[in-house]
């Protein structure tokens, strides 16, 4: 746990110090005495944590300190470094306080001796990627079936020979196209953006392969040039970049559509293997064959139900005159049916159609009946309802406080309008109201006595 300890000068022969506090005062006199600088040294004991922070020691003939680059910052370096490699390092004095320990905290790196050249190579790469060169929305992926595959490289390098035998293992229907340029030397970039801009206008290639292998900072200069960079970017054939070795980073890397950790990687990432191709088309043709054999078993099976439901001509004609005769007899015998059994059946209908008349005299009678009775039971519950009307009325009345008031009695209050029923609580001189059955009247007490 850090604890906050102010700095002055009588601290030390003044506070018994923990050590926490200790370290933490020596991390901040050389935070605030030591400002960023350039350190030299020789790379050991170099460990890439699987948080992206690279942590290692930077020594000379004499001496060694700890060193600490964090991910962010190892990530705009533009190559990983290994044991023995000489750099130069910007950084800040620190110290580690849970050991104690003093160490450089690095927040950029160059290969020692290659000053000028890296601060070109990273105020380039800064300009490009504020233009968007690097943006990955604009990269495109590669032609998955190449008709052909173009090679921009030197005749005479090692990664052609890597490039053209992968080729020929994976892909050896894809033709291969040899744009040759140098990858080394004062004309090497514009011959490489020579041959970019002819392969562009030729279009006789799907993917173009820019390859090179591995060397140090000067002999991949070539491929950090701006107008290389810029042609790479423009090109309409998808672009993938395979330059020096997996450690090594050149501005063409962050401009091509794809970029490869080696140039026979590159020759991989262009094209689908042929073996997985004939894979591919084989399981095509065994489901092309499965759904054939599926749609003939169908149509097999639709061709049986048809046969099985198909009839010979002469059954069928026998089997409609054999309906035809029965439909002429029958309309025979429609027609030539008893007279006497009609007449009977429609003296019949004529008798239920009697007997279903009704009797509209009988249903009249009722009807008169009917509404005496509906008059009389109303006359009757009038008479009643009328009766209950006069007694709830009268007792009513009996009960209104101003029939009472009527008959001499009067209705009592104190001032504060509370009903007065017994004369106990009254004192003499207390104010009164009255409430007669006519008006009122405000008296006051003379004397009170108890019945």
């Amino acid at each position: 746990m850090t604890v906050e300890f102010p700095v002055t000068n009588d601290v030390f022969t003044r506070d018994i110090l923990t050590v926490a506090q200790l370290n933490q005062s020596v991390g901040q006199l050389l935070e605030r005495n030591i400002p960023l600088l350039w350190v030299r040294g020789e790379i050991s004991n170099f460990t890439q944590a699987a948080s992206g922070h690279w942590y290692f020691t930077l020594k000379d003939s004499r001496a060694a300190v700890r060193t600490v680059m964090f991910r962010s910052r190892a990530s705009a370096v533009g190559f990983v470094p290994r044991a023995g490699d000489q750099v130069e390092v910007r950084a800040r004095v620190s110290l580690y306080e849970p050991r104690g320990d003093y160490q450089l905290q690095a927040d950029a790196m160059r290969r020692a001796g290659l000053g000028n050249l890296y601060e070109a190579f990273l105020r380039l790469k800064t300009q490009l990627a504020s233009e968007g060169l690097f943006d990955e929305t604009a990269k495109r992926a590669p032609v998955a079936l190449p008709r052909a595959i173009g090679v921009i490289t030197s005749l005479h390098a090692a990664a052609l020979r890597d490039v053209l035998s992968a080729l020929a293992r994976r892909a050896p229907q894809v033709p291969v196209v040899v744009y040759p340029a140098p990858v080394q030397g004062a004309d090497a970039a514009p011959r490489l953006v020579a041959q970019v801009q002819q392969a562009n206008e030729r279009q006789e290639v799907d993917t173009l392969l820019l390859v090179r292998g591995g060397g140090s900072i000067e002999d991949l200069w070539s491929f950090n040039d701006e107008a290389l960079a810029r042609a790479v970017a423009a090109s309409a054939i998808p672009i993938i970049s395979g330059v020096g070795h997996e450690t090594d980073f050149t501005i063409v890397d962050f401009v091509a559509d794809l970029r490869a950790p080696t140039p026979t990687a590159a020759a991989e990432l262009a094209c689908v293997p042929r073996a997985d191709l004939l894979a591919r088309i084989d399981h095509a043709a065994q489901r092309l064959l499965r759904g054939q054999q599926r749609r003939l078993d169908q149509a097999a099976q639709r061709l049986d139900r048809a046969a099985a439901q198909l009839v010979s001509p002469r059954r069928r004609l026998a089997h409609q005159a054999e309906c035809l005769n029965t439909l002429r007899h029958r309309l025979v015998s429609a027609w030539q049916g008893p007279q006497g059994r009609r007449v009977a059946r429609l003296g019949m209908s004529v008798q239920r159609l009697s007997h279903a008349t009704p009797d509209t005299g009988r249903a009249r009678e009722r009807l008169a009946a009917l509404a005496r009775r509906l008059h009389q039971a109303q006359e009757r519950q009038l008479a009643t309802r009328v009766a209950r009307t006069e007694a709830i009325s009268a007792h009513l009345r009996a009960l209104d406080p101003q029939h009472t008031l009527a008959r001499g009695y009067a209705i009592v209050r104190d001032a504060d309008g509370h009903i007065l029923r017994d004369a106990a609580p009254l004192a003499r001189g207390q104010a009164l109201s009255l409430t007669f059955a006519q008006g009122g009247a405000q008296v006051e007490v003379l004397d009170t006595h108890s019945s």
